[in-house]
């Protein structure tokens, strides 16, 4: 990924901390500013433009994530997240430390990101759970599919990918991860 494009400090386009739609049981999200697929139809367009947004403060995000004990996880949405790995591997490795399980969501195929050079990248592929990528696709949209807008788009069970050497997706929101 490009640094031109790619901010280094965390920007943000807002947060919910006590998310239901964006992954299994209650999620802190992080919506990542700056995206560079534009997909037509886009549910977050605001998120597009890197130069957007606001600054994060990641202890208060961290603060916010540790001293809610119902979470579940925490979900990075965009905007495109991996455009942002470098600021959110920080955030990536506490969630991780603090017991509960990441979700991100990419305008990027599983195999794009896999064969991407950036370790940033790469450092936060490996710590996420489950994987939501490919672009949204207007003419697929299908508002009745769970954790995601178009038919195209896979919802991917990381661990158990890594485990098998293939794509398995998540099977199910009341599994456990």
């Amino acid at each position: 990924m490009s640094n031109t494009v790619c901010p280094k400090s965390l920007r943000i386009a807002g947060i919910v901390q006590d998310s239901i739609v964006d992954g299994p049981g209650i999620r802190y999200v992080i919506f990542t500013q700056g995206c560079p697929h534009r997909c037509v139809g886009c549910h977050n367009p605001q998120t597009h433009d890197f130069a957007a947004g606001e600054e994060a403060d990641t202890e208060q995000i961290l603060r916010q994530i540790r001293e809610n004990p119902l979470l579940s996880g925490v979900t990075f949405s965009g905007g495109e997240p991996f455009c942002q790995a470098q600021a959110l591997l920080p955030v990536a490795r506490a969630v991780k430390a603090y017991g509960r399980n990441l979700m991100i969501y990419t305008g990027y195929l599983l195999e794009e990101l896999q064969k991407m050079e950036d370790p940033d990248v790469q450092a936060l592929l490996a710590l996420a759970d489950i994987l939501v990528d490919g672009p949204f696709v207007l003419e697929q949209r299908d508002l009745t599919l769970p954790y995601r807008g178009s038919a195209n788009q896979r919802v991917i069970d990381l661990a158990r990918t890594r485990a098998a050497g293939e794509v398995i997706l998540y099977r199910s929101e009341y599994e456990d991860l």
